[in-house]
C-alpha cells in the first residue's frame, strides 16, 4: 500500500472541494452507487419535512474526482473533511481503491453512507426520492437546488447519470404542480 494520500468525491467534493491539494484526477468507485439515500433534516430539509442528500449506496460504479493531498497539508484536509462531511455523522470513513482516468489504482479515503445510521433512507424509488425532494427546504436551502446543482456539474465534467437526470426531471415537475 502505498504512502500517497487520495481523497474520492462523487458530489460537491467534485467541483468544491475546499482543501489544497497537489493533484486531481477523474476516478472510479467500483461497488458503490451515488443516490439521494439520507434523510436531510438540517441543509436541506427539516425533521417536519425532511429532504434528502447524496450517499454512496451499495451496488453499481461512480463516477467522480479523486484528489492527492501532500503529506503535509494532510492533518488539516483531514480535519477540515471531517468537519465537512461527518456533522451528523451519516456517514463512515474508509479507505477503498479508485481506478484514475490514468489507468492507476489507488487508495482513497471515501465517505460511505452508513445503513445503520437513523438518517438512512435506504432503497427508495425515484418517485418517492422525488416527493420527498419537491418542496424541501433547509438551512442551504431548497432541495431541488442541490439535485440541480449535481446535475449541472455532472454535465460540465462530462459525466452522463441517467438516474440523477431523470429524478431532477421528475422533481421539476412535481416543483411545477406545487406551483399551480
Amino acid at each position: 500500500m502505498s504512502d500517497e494520500r487520495w481523497v474520492f468525491g462523487y458530489g460537491s467534493l467534485m467541483w468544491r472541494p475546499g482543501f489544497a491539494f497537489a493533484e486531481r484526477e477523474p476516478a472510479t468507485l467500483h461497488g458503490r452507487r451515488r443516490a439521494f439515500c439520507i434523510y436531510s433534516v438540517h441543509h436541506r430539509g427539516t425533521p417536519e419535512r425532511p429532504g434528502l442528500v447524496l450517499g454512496l449506496a451499495p451496488g453499481g460504479a461512480v463516477r467522480g474526482m479523486a484528489y492527492r493531498v501532500a503529506e503535509a497539508d494532510w492533518p488539516e484536509v483531514y480535519a477540515y473533511l471531517r468537519e465537512r462531511e461527518q456533522p451528523t455523522e451519516t456517514y463512515y470513513e474508509t479507505a477503498r481503491p479508485v481506478r484514475l482516468a490514468s489507468g492507476r489504482r489507488v487508495d482513497a479515503l471515501v465517505f460511505l453512507s452508513d445503513p445503520g445510521h437513523a438518517q438512512w433512507a435506504g432503497a427508495l424509488s425515484l418517485e418517492r426520492q422525488a416527493e420527498l425532494i419537491a418542496g424541501a427546504r433547509g438551512l442551504s436551502g431548497r432541495n431541488v437546488e442541490y439535485l440541480r446543482d449535481l446535475v449541472e456539474h455532472l454535465r460540465e465534467a462530462r459525466i452522463r447519470d441517467q438516474a440523477m437526470e431523470r429524478l431532477l426531471a421528475l422533481v421539476e415537475a412535481r416543483e411545477l404542480q406545487l406551483a399551480g
